[in-house]
C-alpha cells in the first residue's frame, strides 16, 4: 500500500490543502489540520475551556454548503490565512491574532447570511483541533473502497467530498473496516485504527459547484448497509510520512 494523496483543512468546512510530506507527534493531528473554525453564536464553545463540539456547532458543509464555494489558503510562515468568496471578495488576516480573528469572522458571517447564526466567532486555540472527533485523529480512506463505491452508483462521487487527509491505494475494496485497533505503519509513524468513518450529509455537496446533488449517505446504506467510508486513527509513534510512502498493516 502507499500514499496517492495527502491533504489538511485548516479551516474547518473549507479548502483542502494538498501537502507533499507532514510529520506528526504522538496523539496529535496532521499540523494545521482544523486548526481554525467559525463557531456559530449559539454553539457556546469556550476558547478559554475548550472542548469536543458536534460539527453543526460550527460553519460545516453539513448545514452550509456554500462553504463550498470558498476558497482558502494558510501560510503558516507569513502566518497569513486568505479566503476568497465566488464573487471576488477576499479577507486576508493573520489568524492567530485577536484583530486577525476578528477580521476573517466578520467575513464569513457575512457570508453566510441567514445561515449565520448569533454572532458567530472565528477561533484558533493553540493545541485544539476542531475535528469531528473527540480527540486528534488522521483520517484514511481507500482509493479503491471509493472506486468500488461510484461503480455500484454508477457516478462519481469525488474525494473531496470525503475530506479525508490520507488516500492511499494498493489495498483490497472495503479492506479497511477490518482494521479496527490494527496498527499502520504510514512512513515513519505509527497509527492506530479507532474506528469506521460514519459519513453525514456534508457529502452530499458538489465540492465544485456547492450543490447538493449526491446523497452518499444513502447510497451507502442501500448499496453495503452501512454509512462508512475510510477509517480514524490516532498517532501512537511520531513521525514523518509523504506522499508516496508505504503503508503496512503491522
Amino acid at each position: 500500500m502507499r500514499i496517492e494523496y495527502l491533504y489538511r483543512y485548516p479551516v474547518k468546512g473549507l479548502t483542502a490543502e494538498a501537502l507533499e510530506q507532514t510529520e506528526v507527534e504522538e496523539g496529535g493531528a496532521i499540523p494545521w489540520d482544523r486548526a481554525f473554525a467559525l463557531a456559530q453564536g449559539d454553539a457556546g464553545f469556550d476558547p478559554a475551556n475548550p472542548g469536543f463540539l458536534p460539527k453543526w456547532n460550527f460553519m460545516c458543509q453539513m448545514k452550509n454548503a456554500r462553504a463550498a464555494l470558498l476558497f482558502s489558503v494558510f501560510d503558516p510562515k507569513a502566518r497569513r490565512l486568505t479566503i476568497r468568496a465566488p464573487d471576488g471578495a477576499t479577507v486576508e488576516a493573520n489568524p492567530l491574532t485577536e484583530m486577525g480573528q476578528t477580521e476573517i469572522g466578520a467575513f464569513l458571517t457575512d457570508y453566510l447570511g441567514e445561515e449565520a447564526r448569533g454572532q458567530p466567532r472565528f477561533h484558533h486555540v493553540p493545541g485544539h483541533v476542531f475535528c469531528d472527533q473527540k480527540r486528534p485523529v488522521v483520517s484514511l480512506n481507500n482509493l479503491a473502497s471509493l472506486r468500488d463505491f461510484e461503480s455500484k452508483v454508477g457516478g462519481r462521487r469525488h474525494r473531496r467530498r470525503f475530506r479525508a487527509n490520507v488516500w492511499f491505494s494498493g489495498a483490497p475494496a472495503w479492506a479497511e473496516r477490518e482494521w479496527i485497533g490494527r496498527e499502520l505503519q504510514v512512513g515513519g509513524a505509527v497509527l492506530r485504527v479507532l474506528k469506521g468513518t460514519t459519513r453525514c450529509p456534508a457529502t452530499e455537496v458538489n465540492p465544485v459547484t456547492g450543490e447538493r446533488d449526491a446523497d452518499p449517505v444513502r447510497e451507502l446504506r442501500q448499496h453495503y448497509g452501512h454509512v462508512e467510508l475510510g477509517i480514524h486513527a490516532e498517532v501512537v509513534q511520531g513521525g514523518r510520512f509523504a506522499m508516496g510512502d508505504a503503508i503496512e498493516l503491522l
